[in-house]
């Protein structure tokens, strides 16, 4: 299979994930491979939009769901996590729309919308508006600035290689979102081994 096919095959899922768990960057990239004409434009921004409109929708109820589990307990601690309900107390309506475009709060806000008095349906309503604006405009990047950027490449590589410098920008933000998915995932182990040594050490003590 080429490159070429493969993207065609697999490009819009490709989108919808990383639009769902990385950013900006898989966005952009499929609004460049649209420009390339190897993904329809309205096919990549609508993964766009879907992708982060789910993978926001998820957050908000996993966070009202399980707010009072430790694992959310140990969320909020964050400070991103009080700047974001403070935020959300003071400008409620213009948080939700513009959360998505704030570096260091797009993932823990909607976590923390989930755990505030906010409604299920008025947060659908207004992610529902932010992803679009969000997916399409990012999209839009991509395509609109497209020869730019192939005629910026050009300049170093042949433009039968602008393909695979898509995919690897694409292959490099997901295998990004991985590490960071398993650094988290290991430091919680820790903590939670660490804590339950500590346990132990106390319960000795007092005997």
């Amino acid at each position: 299979m080429s490159i070429e096919s493969f993207i065609s095959q697999y490009g819009l899922a490709a989108i919808f994930l990383g639009a769902a768990f990385e950013g900006e960057t898989s966005v952009v990239t499929g609004g460049l491979l649209a420009h390339q004409h190897l993904v329809s434009l309205v096919g990549s921004a609508a993964a766009a939009v879907t992708g982060s409109f789910f993978a926001d929708q998820l957050f908000f109820f996993a966070g009202r769901r399980y707010r009072d589990t430790k694992r959310v307990r140990r969320i909020a601690e964050k400070p991103a996590f009080a700047k974001a309900l403070d935020t959300l107390d003071r400008h409620p309506t213009i948080f939700i729309l513009g959360f998505r475009f704030l570096y260091g709060l797009r993932t823990i806000s909607p976590i923390a919308i989930g755990t505030s008095h906010i409604p299920a349906r008025t947060f659908v309503v207004l992610n529902a508006i932010s992803a679009l604006v969000w997916g399409v405009l990012f999209t839009g990047i991509g395509y609109v600035f497209g020869d730019g950027l192939i005629e910026l490449v050009d300049k170093v590589m042949p433009k039968q290689k602008l393909v695979g410098v898509a995919i690897l920008v694409a292959v490099a933000a997901l295998v990004i979102t991985a590490i960071r998915f398993w650094r988290g995932r290991h430091v919680r182990k820790a903590n939670a081994t660490t804590a339950t040594s500590n346990a132990a050490v106390s319960r000795d003590r007092s005997r």
